[in-house]
């Protein structure tokens, strides 16, 4: 069964404010039919949001709009969000239960930034990285998985900013080629690291991008390339994309 709220007002309130965000300016009696309300109603509800600062009607139009008081609200809220306590249970689980090393990592001009590292205790081989260390975007599979979600000019950018080295065999170093792998990413959803930026180590990579939508974080799954088959890398891809859309239904 279906729950209500107990307060029928406070529910009419915030429908009136979704669905000016949804629709923008609208007329008092186009906002009274959308919401299947007279027009009484719905002046009283638009009348005590605009006296606490939520709503403002535009003296020439007589339309009704939302006002920038929601923003400062959102931006309150995102300046005392902490990206690794949100983040931080997910990537615990998500080592556990692969039984292997989770990095989380930070853009950073042409580079990422590891910020937090999820040792697996399972596996008797660890891996080098550290917690602070760089690694380049053009042959890492965070790279590239934030890379897919940048537009053309911002990844030519990056990538005239790196300093292509050939690292190992399989290190791609050429524009042309890494576009290609972009649009796979873009295509499956995550990125890999197929020993092109150290060899014997495969990793598979998902972005996170921050509440505006940018690339801006990543997070890996590492291992042995002995333990990570092209069949295992499909099983991994199953599980880090759906720990990908908890974080991002807790953000």
């Amino acid at each position: 069964m279906e729950e209500k709220n107990p307060i029928q007002v406070a529910d009419r309130l915030f429908l009136v404010l979704e669905t000016l965000a949804s629709d923008g300016p609208i007329a008092l009696a186009d906002l009274s039919r959308q919401l299947a309300l007279n027009k009484s109603t719905v002046h009283r509800l638009l009348c005590s949001l605009i006296y606490m600062g939520y709503v403002k009607q535009d003296t020439d139009t007589q339309k009704y709009d939302l006002s920038l008081k929601l923003l400062s609200l959102s931006n309150r809220l995102l300046s005392r969000m902490d990206i690794l306590e949100v983040v931080r249970p997910h990537l615990k689980k998500l080592s556990e239960k692969t039984g292997e090393t989770v990095h989380f990592v930070q853009l950073d001009g042409a580079e990422a930034v590891y910020i937090y590292k999820e040792e697996s205790y399972q596996n008797s081989v660890r891996m080098v990285s550290k917690v602070g260390n760089r690694i380049p975007l053009y042959c890492s599979g965070v790279g590239k998985a934030m890379a897919a979600d940048m537009d053309e000019e911002q990844i030519r950018r990056f990538w005239d900013a790196s300093s292509i080295e050939r690292l190992t065999p399989h290190t791609i170093t050429e524009y042309s080629r890494f576009q290609e792998k972009i649009e796979e990413v873009r295509k499956k959803g995550y990125a890999l690291d197929d020993e092109e930026n150290e060899l014997g180590v495969r990793c598979i990579a998902v972005s996170l991008p921050d509440y505006k939508g940018h690339a801006r974080y990543a997070f890996s799954i590492s291992a042995p390339a002995a333990r990570m088959s092209d069949e295992r890398i499909a099983q991994l891809a199953e599980i880090i994309l759906k720990e990908k859309q908890e974080i991002q239904q807790n953000m």
